[in-house]
């Protein structure tokens, strides 16, 4: 008996059903939470859901490995996701189009800001080149964060763990942080949620207005584009980042 029970158990474990399953899962009990907390910050559901799944599979010493084999079926419909965006776009572009000028000024500035930074903190903190490389690109989209760390010469493993986990900081902080601020005018506030937080950051900023995920979806998208141009400039132009 307990050896029909191993079997089936590692039968389980190395199926896609199991990503697949504790993935659904995970996440709609942390949207139940978050309901249930009325939308608190920390209540967000990609927080909850990533927690629970880690637990998860600390605890019945599942690896990694194998809770990705169904997990990467999910990861596929991020595409979609992100192309569906495009539809608050469309019907806030009259407002984009009003703000096109400052939306670029802002992208720009964020976007050398955010790799800037990244690398500076990352060395002033005692971190190796390697280490700032990887975390240059985090505020951009997941795949784009991972080949833009490689190109450079980061890690790519540790850029999409830092890219995510940005990700979850700036919808949870972020809202909160800009009212703090004063920051009212919902264009802005998409923008810059957008601009450092990516995906994760803008299904949040959907949840609050649509104006501020529509500026949010553009500010992300846009960002992938100028920080592909900005990081190997700035490493190409500022060398001395890197220095010891």
């Amino acid at each position: 008996m307990n050896l029909q029970f191993a079997q089936a158990w590692t039968a389980l474990v190395q199926s896609p059903l199991l990503g697949i399953t504790l993935t659904l899962v995970a996440y709609q009990a942390a949207r139940i939470l978050w309901k249930r907390t009325r939308g608190h910050s920390l209540a967000n559901p990609v927080l909850v859901a990533s927690i629970l799944v880690a637990a998860t599979l600390l605890i019945l010493q599942i690896p990694y490995d194998d809770y990705q084999i169904g997990a990467q079926y999910i990861s596929f419909l991020l595409g979609p996701a992100t192309v569906a965006l495009a539809l608050p776009l469309y019907r806030q572009a009259g407002n984009i189009r009003r703000a096109a000028w400052p939306v670029v000024a802002c992208l720009i500035t964020g976007s050398i800001t955010a790799v800037i930074v990244a690398i500076t903190v990352t060395k002033s903190l005692g971190g190796s080149d390697q280490l700032a490389l990887s975390l240059a690109p985090k505020s951009t989209t997941t795949p784009v964060a991972i080949a833009l760390s490689e190109s450079v010469g980061g890690i790519a493993s540790l850029t999409a763990a830092f890219t995510i986990a940005t990700g979850i900081l700036g919808a949870v902080a972020a809202p909160r942080l800009l009212t703090l601020l004063h920051v009212l005018d919902q264009r802005v506030r998409g923008l810059a949620i957008g601009m450092s937080s990516h995906g994760i950051g803008t299904s949040r900023a959907l949840q609050d207005d649509a104006v501020a995920g529509a500026f949010s979806g553009l500010a992300m998208a846009l960002n992938t584009l100028v920080t592909a141009v900005v990081l190997p400039l700035l490493l190409a132009t500022m060398p001395w980042m890197l220095s010891p």
